[in-house]
């Protein structure tokens, strides 16, 4: 299997208790995401965090650390993702789609909503909201 690491970055609005999410195209039908893809070769994680979210919603973002760190198996397409979520906030930029055949809809979603599209376990609720993370590490090259 060929292993693909993909970055997602969570951007919380605690004002008004929303996360940002992004309504991806697919062959099928859309879903939401939080803003994130594929890691490019020679890029790292957080390069490949900030310039997605940039791609997707047209904003510049600072990471503030992990969120969280998952995997899956997908058979069909013969890969082993990894999943990096970087807690994120907003430094420039407007909201914009600036990839159309990607995607069609950038918005904020009230919290607890937006749960079910994070893949979260179900014994971590609320987790969204709080501000816990951890630090990422980029050893020298």
């Amino acid at each position: 299997m060929k292993r693909v690491d993909v970055t997602y970055v969570l951007l919380f609005d605690e004002e008004n208790e929303k996360i940002l999410l992004v309504k991806n195209k697919g062959k099928d039908f859309s879903y939401y995401t939080l803003p994130g893809g594929a890691v490019e070769p020679g890029e790292t994680l957080e390069e490949a965090a900030k310039r997605e979210v940039k791609e997707e919603t047209g904003l510049d973002v600072e990471l503030d650390g992990i969120f969280s760190v998952n995997e899956a198996f997908f058979e069909d397409r013969g890969h082993h993702a990894i999943f990096f979520v970087f807690r994120g906030r907003i430094i420039g930029g407007e909201i914009a789609i600036l990839m159309p055949d990607e995607i069609e809809e950038v918005t904020w979603m009230d919290a607890e909503e937006a749960e079910q599209y994070v893949h979260l376990r179900k014994d971590v609720k609320g987790l969204l909201k709080s501000n816990q993370s951890v630090p990422y590490i980029l050893r020298d090259r």
